[in-house]
């Protein structure tokens, strides 16, 4: 699979199995054991949108596209500054 593809996989297997509205993917990367993707998924909408609670999910995906393993990495407002930024 090509990234592009793995990306849109992800946000969907994703959104399907947690029943939340993915974000963005902030990364992917082809490891030696498949995909590395972190998807950014919104975990409570808010008003105003800045104060969105969205958690960040990393997933490791087969080379063939089938999800192998996902947990939560972390959860920030959407305004949230991080670390790396």
């Amino acid at each position: 699979m090509r990234a592009a593809e793995v990306v849109v996989q992800a946000m969907k297997e994703l959104a399907h199995i947690s029943g939340l509205q993915a974000d963005h993917v902030s990364s992917v990367a082809c490891e030696p054991d498949g995909w590395h993707v972190t998807v950014d998924l919104i975990e409570l909408k808010r008003i105003p949108a800045s104060t969105d609670v969205i958690a960040a999910y990393d997933a490791v995906f087969a080379p063939d596209g089938s999800l192998l393993s996902y947990h939560r990495r972390r959860r920030y407002f959407r305004d949230q500054m991080t670390e790396d930024q």
